[in-house]
């Protein structure tokens, strides 16, 4: 659980959207990308300082989880204890649509496979006991609106197809 947990921090997604600048094809979709998640990360980070609702305060099985965690990406006004919305599930649900719209031309079904790696993350954040399960939905929700925004707004859904000229 730790990997998936992990895997859902600012810095991979970072990596994966630097590599679709890359290509001269793929750099708008790495544009889109890109705000999707810093505007998910920005407006959640407001949101869990405004809400200030604590992490779980919970042990694994009576002692400290055995594992260091990363708590959030970052926080804006000090030490990151804050725990709604989760930021992981922001993230990663951003990151799943986008590329989930992204290639649903290409592979109809597929596409679907991309949808797992948030869930994937946000049952993870809430096994570690970082999140309670509010957080996560809440989280997931809000990546999808913050991203669904973008996409519609910065016409996600014409970057693969064919030119008329």
């Amino acid at each position: 659980m730790q990997i998936l947990t992990e895997i859902g921090s600012l810095f991979y997604m970072i990596i994966f959207t630097m590599g679709l600048f890359i290509k001269k094809r793929t750099r708008r979709l790495g544009l889109i990308l890109i705000l999707s998640i810093l505007a998910g990360t920005i407006v959640s980070a407001y949101i869990k300082e405004s809400v200030g609702q604590e992490r779980p305060n919970l042990d694994f099985k009576g002692r400290p989880f055995p594992i260091p965690l990363e708590k959030d990406t970052f926080s804006f006004f000090g030490a990151d204890t804050n725990s709604f919305p989760s930021g992981h599930a922001t993230r990663t649900s951003a990151f799943g649509l986008v590329i989930g719209i992204a290639l649903s031309k290409r592979f109809p079904k597929g596409c679907y496979l991309l949808f797992i790696y948030p869930l994937l993350v946000s049952v993870s954040r809430v096994y570690v006991l970082q999140h309670y399960p509010t957080d996560v939905i809440c989280g997931i929700i809000l990546g999808v609106l913050v991203s669904g925004i973008i996409s519609k707004k910065l016409k996600l859904h014409l970057i693969f197809e064919k030119s008329e000229t």
